[in-house]
């Protein structure tokens, strides 16, 4: 018996406003002292608008699952799948790469879904340590397998641009849930093929 996809659409409420955005992209150029009477300045507060609504609206997936008819019980893992996203305490972009596994259940999940999971919960103001544990929540959830295990590097120009300056770091958060959180042989099998030193 087949299960249908699962729709993933963000979470309901109203669309933006970019008329709004633009005017408010304008007014705060003209309080930081930006004059926007040039001509390659004039349509920024616009590109602002648009492009921050870029950035906060993930697009809308099926969530394709299929039966586990051999009983494939290994590591599925997805290494480098490109992260981008927001800083929720300053909106300036971090990005860096996720590893997503899972320890399949009944079901195995396409594997394009992983990196749409990880789209999903980028898109919006985040702080990388709940996007971590967001992505692995839901597949917990969702797909009810025997482990979940994300990790995610990125590099944050709230901490590279502005600040301590500190050009070149990166910050790792992981999040391990069932048999490779539980299992220490699973959990270093995950890290070393995450790369990561576990």
């Amino acid at each position: 018996m087949s299960t249908p996809a699962l729709r993933v659409v963000h979470e309901t409420g109203p669309g933006p406003d970019l008329a709004a955005a633009e005017a408010a992209a304008a007014d705060l150029l003209t309080a930081l002292g930006i004059p926007l009477d040039s001509e390659s300045l004039r349509g920024t507060p616009g590109r602002m608008a648009r492009a921050y609504a870029e950035l906060f609206t993930p697009r809308p997936f099926d969530l394709t699952t299929f039966p586990n008819d051999e009983g494939y019980d290994e590591l599925v893992l997805a290494r480098g799948i490109p992260v981008r996203s927001v800083c929720e305490h300053h909106l300036l972009p971090f990005v860096g790469v996720a590893h997503v596994g899972y320890l399949p259940g009944e079901r195995i999940l396409g594997l394009s879904k992983l990196a749409r999971i990880v789209e999903h919960f980028a898109c919006r103001p985040q702080v990388q340590e709940r996007l971590t544990k967001q992505v692995a929540d839901w597949l917990e959830e969702q797909l009810e397998p025997r482990g979940v295990g994300v990790v995610i590097e990125a590099e944050h120009s709230c901490m590279t641009l502005r600040g301590v300056q500190a050009v070149g770091s990166s910050t790792v958060t992981s999040t391990l849930l069932g048999t490779l959180r539980e299992d220490a042989r699973s959990r270093q099998e995950f890290f070393a093929l995450t790369g990561i030193n576990g």
